[in-house]
């Protein structure tokens, strides 16, 4: 992430495939396989440059001067918000046994804000999904995210749903609701 943009950030989900920076390109390190054809959603939660962060229980740096960036039009005023860095294999290489992978790398570039409710249906869905783990968990990232808003968010992002999966999304947070309102 750029910092001149983005002052903090946070996977959602993942923390049992988290690598250490320099496991990337270890091609002997996992974090977990996507099969040609399929496909991987990562999201992200991100604090802008200028908003606040609550880091609580987080001490000082002892050895290192707090980070104070340059006006954004020092930093080459780039409007590049991320980096994408995906290693794979391609199918070729797997079939002869080659062992390196190879690295693709897409910067992503900041358009500026949407509203949530104009996202595309496919990430406002992905949202509600992430929304439903964190309150499954009880998460204290989860903010002010219930089932009621879960349920309306994938009801009105459900879009084309042919193979019936959302549909079954939506049953199954009926359900944890019942749940949670049956517990004393």
């Amino acid at each position: 992430f750029n910092p001149a943009l983005v002052s903090a950030y946070r996977l959602i989900g993942y923390e049992n495939r988290m690598l250490a920076k320099q496991d990337f390109n270890d091609d002997k390190k996992d974090a977990g396989d996507v099969g040609a054809g399929h496909s991987v959603t990562a999201l992200y939660e991100v604090v802008p440059v200028g908003v606040a962060v609550a880091a609580t229980g987080v001490d000082p740096l002892r050895y290192q001067a707090p980070v104070v960036l340059a006006p954004r039009a020092t930093l080459g005023a780039t409007s590049e918000l991320l980096t994408v860095k995906i290693r794979h294999k391609v199918p070729p290489a797997v079939m002869n046994g080659e062992a390196s992978s190879r690295l693709d790398v897409h910067p992503l570039v900041d358009v500026g804000a949407t509203p949530f409710d104009r996202a595309s249906q496919n990430l406002r869905f992905a949202s509600s999904v992430a929304a439903f783990g964190m309150l499954l968990n009880d998460s204290k990232h989860r903010g002010s995210a219930d089932f009621r808003w879960v349920r309306d968010t994938a009801t009105h992002a459900r879009g084309r749903d042919e193979g019936g999966d959302r549909a079954q999304f939506l049953e199954l947070v009926d359900k944890a609701a019942a749940i949670q309102r049956k517990e004393p």
